[in-house]
């Protein structure tokens, strides 16, 4: 992971000076290096980044839910805009995750319609997490700063969203999907699951805020900015695939998706009626940029990947 190739490299005294230089030069980039500088400057950064492609941390990544993970996703960060020059979200910063993914293909008659059970199978979901420890136990931690209001809030938000993303990061999929993605064919069923995350906290707010204004608010987090990259990563829609997936990757999809929930970006159901997701924005007041917004919004509720 980037803090251990981190570390490492801080201890070879070349990696070390070329690492240093390389901050140095992310640094400049947000200041602008004076003329007299600029060309010299230039060819030392570049001479860096050569350097350091050579080594782990150029391909370092970060686990989600790890120890240091704020810490490691800075490191990553900081890395991709010197390497990419850019500062767009087209790589995700976290490790394939396998180990999960097996547990998550038990999941396709859940996840998959038409429904085969009579039953509600959101509250048989609950009923599983109730008797599972894991799960039971940061369910419990997480319901309780979302549903307990503050003098002049009607919850703590931070404090939910953070106990929202443990459970996510920590409760096996089984668990915790079988709650988010349970399949339905009535409204008790699908309200049922639209109050997952307990929406009147960890989703809703006064206003909707614009998509794009939104989605740059995210990028300076960041925990949001990383999982936001997943998700573009690994939910690109293809009509023409099987999964409707890009890489025929969906449970990794199923998993980015919920990486999101616990950030200001955290999208659930639109409604009780449709399987439509969508974070809490819309793109009134776009202007000139419309389509963009538009684009953005539609990577959640038309996405045939998810």
């Amino acid at each position: 992971d980037c803090v251990k190739a981190s570390e490492q490299c801080l201890k070879e005294q070349s990696c070390s000076t070329k690492y240093r230089t390389l901050r140095q030069c992310v640094a400049g980039k947000a200041i602008n290096f004076s003329r007299a500088t600029g060309l010299e400057a230039k060819d030392e950064c570049k001479s860096a980044m050569e350097a350091l492609k050579q080594k782990s941390l150029y391909n370092c990544r970060c686990r989600r839910g790890m120890k240091k993970e704020k810490n490691c996703l800075r490191i990553y960060w900081s890395l991709y805009r010197s390497f990419q020059g850019n500062d767009l979200l087209e790589d995700s910063p976290y490790e394939p995750v396998n180990s999960r993914l097996s547990d998550l293909f038990s999941l396709a008659p859940i996840v998959s319609e038409p429904v085969v059970s009579k039953g509600n199978n959101c509250l048989d979901a609950a009923k599983a997490c109730n008797l599972n420890d894991t799960c039971k136990r940061f369910r419990s931690a997480y319901i309780t700063p979302c549903t307990t209001s503050t003098s002049n809030e009607i919850c703590n938000k931070r404090k939910c969203w953070k106990a929202l993303r443990l459970f996510f990061d920590k409760v096996p999929p089984r668990h915790s999907y079988g709650m988010l993605f349970c399949s339905c064919r009535d409204v008790a069923c699908t309200e049922r699951r639209r109050q997952t995350i307990v929406p009147a906290c960890s989703y809703e707010d006064k206003e909707k805020p614009n998509c794009l204004n939104l989605q740059a608010t995210c990028k300076k987090n960041y925990v949001c900015r990383s999982r936001l990259a997943d998700y573009f990563t690994n939910c690109r829609p293809e009509s023409r695939s099987v999964s409707g997936c890009l890489k025929e990757n969906y449970a990794h999809c199923l998993l980015a998706y919920s990486g999101l929930i616990g950030t200001v970006m955290t999208p659930n159901y639109i409604d009780s009626n449709s399987l439509s997701v969508a974070p809490w924005c819309d793109c009134s007041n776009s202007g000139n940029n419309i389509d963009e917004c538009l684009k953005f919004l539609n990577f959640f509720r038309d996405n045939t990947c998810l």
